[in-house]
């Protein structure tokens, strides 16, 4: 089936098969019709030959005033940063171009932690695909008869479609300060 579906030889499915096998992508049920499994996700880091990297702490040694300045105590202690980014197969980053959401203090240069997803509630900040082919991060309403995807800046107007993909949600934002 697949090699008439993709018009490619039975010898060549068996190969693409074999590989995806040896990479630990499937693992084949050798005495079953349609007998194939997939491991893991295509777009995981090990598919994709990403090596994850391991858990990351920071020594944490307090708490600093950002308005009236605080008595100078200092605690000791290790802070995962795992426990602070979400993070799993189903989260990735995507670096943000613009600054059509400085409003909601995402800004040009920023990463976004996204989860992957396909629906959202409203006033979520999505990942979202328009006009076939164009990728936005925008506020995402679904209004009567069609969406709106907000900019969090008054500079830009909303974007109406009829049709939107969601690819995921925000759920966190990383800035490095230079």
């Amino acid at each position: 089936e697949i090699a008439t579906n993709f018009g490619v030889s039975k010898i060549t499915v068996h190969e693409h098969l074999t590989h995806l096998e040896k990479k630990g992508a499937i693992f084949r049920l050798r005495a079953r019709a349609r007998g194939i499994q997939v491991l893991h996700d295509p777009d995981s880091p090990e598919a994709l030959g990403i090596e994850p990297q391991k858990e990351m702490s920071l020594p944490l040694l307090g708490k600093i005033a950002a308005g009236r300045p605080i008595e100078a105590i200092e605690d000791r202690e290790l802070l995962d940063l795992g426990e602070l980014i979400p993070h799993g197969p189903n989260h990735y980053l995507l670096e943000v171009r613009g600054d059509s959401m400085i409003e909601d203090h995402i800004l040009d240069g920023d990463y976004v932690v996204v989860e992957r997803r396909e629906h959202a509630q409203n006033g979520e900040t999505v990942v979202a695909i328009i006009d076939d082919n164009e990728a936005t991060l925008k506020r995402f309403y679904r209004e009567s008869g069609h969406f709106r995807l907000q900019p969090a800046n008054t500079n830009y107007p909303p974007l109406i479609r009829d049709r939107v993909q969601i690819r995921g949600v925000v759920v966190g934002v990383i800035r490095q300060v230079r």
